[in-house]
């Protein structure tokens, strides 16, 4: 929440504010706060650059923090600092010792460039190309404006011309880029180009010339060469790049299912090829793609990887790093005798600090994948050298923590568990401001980011893929495109009642899956908790099975997308609903002096404990009946839930039945959850260290679990037929 707040600040200019105050450059920046200013605009361009692409695999809120604080610093630093030095310059005579002032000018541009691994901090940034236009326009006039007022024809400001021509291009590329991924733009250039078809006109011209000539005139579909129905990857020409068919591959799907994340649908051709290559695909192979491709993703709309990955960016890269580098060695020689120690010091540190973060640049543009993909399409002698010398360049550097890792995103799973929350001992009496804070902290402890374990992918995937094959079968077997359309409508809004259906249940418990979303969510996470604490007392050995750990993992995330995530979800009153929930459950754990404390053991026979006493509440009367709909809590509605699970039947295998019936009823939701979350929500998370809801959306959509396709085959073209 604080961080929301504090980005509005970020649509202030400071040079705005210097132009409306201009009393504030002569009086308040003094010339020790200046040199401040531009060491920090320094510092924020290191920080951005070491840690701009780790945020795709890192989802620690440090990170986060860190990132937002060198972003907003950065632009802001640099912005300051030109406007002050260009103020401080008049028509007047000028001072040797304050010429050097004028050589920073430039470098100030050069930080307003932003380094390659970050030109975004979120996608909203994208939408602010124009802002960043003029301030291109304002921030060059004032550092050319600078470089005129201090001209005396000295070296040092031939060498500020040469700064200014790479600060110019690198503020200029940053630009282009985020106008490039700005959501109008980023659609548009995905859109083909215009295709009248076949001249229609002419066609019946010519029909009904012919008619009239006598001819008995026909039409015929035209025979045209069918196209591949499945979709084989193009095997790698060099193997030895790790990972090189699955790069390929993941490119290939990347730059076919990219119109996803501008709101485009896709053909029915990319449909066929993506399902068919998809459903031969085991679990592990398949989310490696995933990632991959969202790795892909992440880099066009938060990085500069559409310029960068290119010749002209190769080019770009040299032009930067060799007029920084000749910059830095004719400063060495050029007379600094005039100037004074610190602002020799200062100088060294923004000419090595540019050089550095040039150098540093082009190391990690050759540890990316784009590098290794396009290594891996030329087999020759320069290729397997070259992949040698990164990956020993990269293995030294990872000694140092310097080097990005090699993970496509955190494949961490959040987890907020309720009863845990709600067993937490409050203070009496609190402040607002000290009340927030407790909420922050316990919101965070009970948040947690586990490793996701294989079973759960494993889960996931088997479940999808007996959906996307049942959609295969019911498409080969129904030409209506009314009836496919229905079909898949269907099958994408199924959110646990297709599974009580299919084994018969729907009847007792269908009405937990009937309510909103939101309210079915906090239903099902209670009731989950409810069986899981009931088996750990009862039956321990059944909470080790693969399913009751893959439903007590999902019900936690689940809550988890509800309490801190609720732009991923159907629009409702989740929220509300889970305050209402945790007022009554705290009130419940309380007169009973149910509070966590002590080790794990004992803080899990105190959830056993707590759990025990919920369903031991005489549910017989419906709660809404007995509180009206003043209070939106579910909390006794759950415990009506969890006690029909544990009573559904008598058999012994039921136990384990139980679970999985459970297990298959989450990826239900929460495959329902990923197709009704809108694109831009899923690519907002990719910045966070990705999303598991994210990757089961593309998983669905390779299967073709998706309505974000076109429904049937295009109509055959005729031919005229003259007899």
């Amino acid at each position: 929440m604080l961080l929301k707040v504090l980005e509005r600040l970020s649509f202030i200019q400071p040079w705005m504010l210097l132009e409306m105050f201009p009393f504030i450059s002569k009086i308040a920046w003094s010339d020790l706060e200046l040199r401040a200013t531009i060491l920090l605009s320094l510092l924020s361009q290191v920080v951005l650059i070491l840690l701009g692409n780790r945020r795709k695999y890192i989802a620690q809120k440090w990170i986060k923090i860190l990132l937002w604080l060198a972003y907003m610093s950065a632009d802001w630093a640099a912005t300051v600092s030109l406007s002050v030095i260009s103020r401080s310059y008049s028509d007047s005579t000028i001072d040797i010792s304050s010429l050097i002032m004028a050589f920073w000018a430039p470098f100030l541009l050069l930080h307003l460039g932003g380094p390659d691994t970050i030109t975004a901090l979120s996608m909203e940034d994208n939408e602010l190309w124009l802002r960043h236009s003029l301030g291109l326009v304002v921030q060059l006039y004032l550092a050319c404006q600078v470089i005129h007022r201090s001209w005396i024809g000295t070296p040092l400001n031939v060498l500020a011309i040469l700064v200014l021509f790479v600060g110019g291009f690198k503020y200029g590329e940053r630009t282009w880029i985020l106008w490039s991924v700005s959501s109008e733009q980023f659609r548009d250039s995905m859109l083909r180009d215009p295709d009248p078809g076949p001249n229609y006109a002419k066609f019946m011209d010519e029909y009904s010339s012919k008619q009239a000539e006598g001819y008995e005139v026909s039409v015929e579909p035209l025979i045209e060469a069918p196209a591949d129905l499945e979709f084989v990857p193009n095997a790698p020409k060099n193997n030895l790049i790790p990972n090189a068919t699955i790069l390929n591959t993941a490119h290939h799907f990347y730059v076919n299912f990219k119109p996803l994340f501008a709101d485009l649908i896709l053909s029915f051709q990319d449909r066929k090829n993506s399902q068919s290559f998809f459903q031969g695909r085991n679990w592990e192979e398949a989310f490696d793609l995933i990632g991959y491709e969202l790795g892909f993703m992440f880099d066009t709309l938060y990085t500069k990887a559409i310029v960068i990955y290119t010749y002209k960016g190769f080019f770009l890269r040299f032009f930067y790093l060799s007029f920084t580098s000749f910059v830095f060695v004719a400063f060495l020689v050029v007379d600094k005798q005039c100037n004074s120690p610190v602002d020799l010091s200062i100088t060294y540190l923004l000419l090595v600090g540019a050089v550095v973060l040039e150098l540093y640049a082009t190391i990690t543009l050759l540890f990316s994948d784009w590098t290794m993909l396009w290594l891996s399409r030329h087999k020759n002698s320069l290729a397997d050298l070259t992949y040698q010398g990164i990956s020993w360049l990269q293995s030294w550097l990872q000694r140092f923590h310097l080097a990005p890792a090699s993970e496509k995103w955190s494949n961490s799973l959040a987890g907020y568990n309720l009863t845990s929350y709600c067993l937490t001992k409050r203070p009496a009496k609190c402040n607002k401001v000290y009340k927030f804070c407790i909420e922050m902290l316990q919101s965070n402890q009970y948040s947690n980011l586990p490793i996701i374990q294989y079973d759960l992918k494993m889960f996931i995937f088997d479940h999808l893929r007996r959906k996307s094959k049942q959609a295969s079968d019911f498409i080969q077997s129904h030409k209506q495109a009314s009836d496919i359309m229905e079909y898949c409508k269907r099958l994408c809004n199924q959110k646990g009642d297709n599974v009580l259906r299919e084994r018969r249940f729907f009847y007792e418990i269908g009405w937990s899956v009937e309510v909103e979303f939101d309210q079915s969510i906090l239903l099902w996470h209670i009731a989950t908790d409810l069986c899981y604490y009931f088996d750990v007392d009862k039956k321990p050995v059944i909470v080790e099975r693969p399913e009751c750990k893959v439903s007590k993992a999902l019900a936690d995330y689940m809550l988890h997308l509800l309490v801190n995530c609720p732009f991923m979800l159907p629009s409702g009153i989740g929220k509300i609903r889970f305050q209402d929930t945790c007022a009554e459950a705290i009130e419940f754990f309380q007169e009973r002096k149910f509070f966590l404390n002590g080790d794990i053991d004992e803080k899990t026979k105190l959830r056993v404990k707590a759990c025990t006493a919920l369903l031991k509440v005489n549910t017989k009367i419906k709660p809404s009946e007995v509180k009206g709909d003043r209070s939106k809590s579910v909390l006794f509605d759950a415990c009506r839930l969890a006690e029909s699970l544990q009573s559904l039947k008598v058999e012994e295998t039921w136990p384990n039945e139980k679970w999985e019936m459970i297990s298959h009823v989450w990826v239900e939701m929460l495959a329902y959850a990923a197709n009704q979350c809108r694109f831009n929500y899923h690519a907002k998370q990719l910045r966070e260290g990705g999303e598991l809801l994210t990757h089961v959306w593309l998983l669905m959509t390779h299967l073709g679990i998706s309505e974000k396709f076109q429904i049937a085959e295009s109509h055959e073209r005729v031919k005229l037929v003259v007899t």
